[in-house]
């Protein structure tokens, strides 16, 4: 199967399950938007890819009524059939894979749309064997000493009541016993407790959370990397993405790459985060503006506090391959500077109409809470001292 494509009737917010037709094309957007999601996934369990709302210009599409179609790989083939029960179907702003496999691997795109305006909304979905599971882990963070907790994310969309949810946990395979003193899971949370944590606690742990479709069971899981940290590194900062030396980029795409920024129990406005383009500053390197930071998030994620500052390549060329960048935070307790390349892959940006929606690269997101504020000056965190 080359692709698909889903054309879903007039998106209503609430909204019963949407009814799957076979097209024979898509209208050109003629404006874009692009919010790109990567999702990862054990090939035999579910996934759930979710079109997000988004606001282009004045127009929110959150309020909006519009048509939602998804498609994959630009195909205008439909893998799913009326006469039999899909494997792959959509219902409301999603698209429902029960479950994955290695061949649902590539490129989604969901396009909002009304007489004006469309908004595209491009997603990589990865589905990979079970023995490759430490490739997708989530990356957690604790510090030794104290007692803490981690988190099973991700599961939002597939709990039907948060009271009955019970997990079976795991560290490197191993499962954790209920008696265990060092090691409790409470039902009806999300959360592993930790007593007394220390360096020997890191490594990989595992959530597994039962769920039925339909009425076919299926196991849900998620593996968590607990990083563990020493009491005098609590208030500095510690860079989590990008978590590999080099990003893939298409020649001519616009590319969003965050540095992604454990701040622990530090004062977040004391924090600074930013880029730098063979060790100068991106703004200075780039006076005009076809790389730039982005705005500065502070993200509350599983219960921890980040701040995230994109890279933003619009577009992306050539010369960019040849660039040292790094991500650099710090504040009054420690500096870190973690170095990335960008090098050249995926495809040519093709046209859409006037314009094709340009792929970008964000960071796979978890249960977060995010707000944005005034990026502070460099020289602030010298003016605290």
């Amino acid at each position: 199967m080359a692709g698909l494509l889903f054309v879903i009737c007039t998106y209503i917010v609430d909204a019963s399950a949407f009814r799957i037709q076979h097209v024979e094309s898509t209208e050109n957007c003629q404006g874009d938007t692009t919010n790109f999601k990567r999702y990862f996934a054990l090939k035999g369990e579910p996934v759930i890819l979710k079109c997000p709302s988004l606001k282009y210009k004045h127009l929110d599409f959150s309020s909006h009524p519009c048509n939602l179609t998804w498609s994959k790989n630009d195909s205008k083939m439909m893998t799913s059939g009326e006469d039999e029960e899909p494997r792959i179907w959509a219902q409301d702003d999603a698209l429902w894979f029960l479950p994955a496999s290695l061949e649902d691997s590539g490129q989604y795109i969901c396009t909002r749309r009304n007489s004006s305006y469309c908004a595209i909304v491009t997603i990589h979905l990865t589905v990979i064997e079970k023995t490759a599971v430490h490739e997708i882990s989530y990356h957690q963070i604790l510090f030794t000493f104290t007692s803490g907790k981690l988190v099973c994310p991700d599961l939002g969309d597939f709990i039907q009541k948060e009271t009955d949810l019970e997990l079976k946990w795991y560290k490197d395979s191993v499962p954790l016993d209920e008696d265990n003193k060092k090691f409790k899971s409470l039902k009806g949370t999300r959360y592993l407790y930790i007593s007394f944590v220390s360096s020997k606690d890191s490594g990989y742990y595992t959530c597994e959370m039962s769920f039925t479709s339909g009425g076919t069971p299926y196991n849900i899981t998620r593996t968590i990397q607990l990083q563990t940290l020493d009491q005098e590194k609590r208030f500095s900062p510690v860079i989590v993405y990008p978590d590999q030396k080099t990003t893939l980029a298409a020649l001519g795409s616009k590319l969003i790459l965050p540095c992604k920024v454990f701040i622990g129990s530090s004062k977040r406005f004391h924090t600074v985060v930013g880029w730098l383009a063979n060790d100068t500053y991106v703004d200075i390197t780039y006076r005009q503006g076809r790389v730039t930071e982005g705005e500065r998030l502070e993200i509350v994620e599983n219960d921890k506090n980040y701040i995230e500052v994109p890279l933003i390549f619009d577009p992306v060329r050539e010369m960019d391959f040849y660039t040292d960048f790094k991500c650099e935070a710090q504040n009054n307790h420690g500096r870190q500077v973690l170095p990335t390349r960008v090098r050249q892959g995926g495809r040519e940006r093709r046209k859409m109409g006037e314009n094709r929606s340009p792929e970008a690269l964000v960071l796979r997101e978890g249960p977060t809470q995010r707000r944005v504020e005034k990026k502070p000056d460099r020289g602030e965190v010298a003016a605290a001292q």
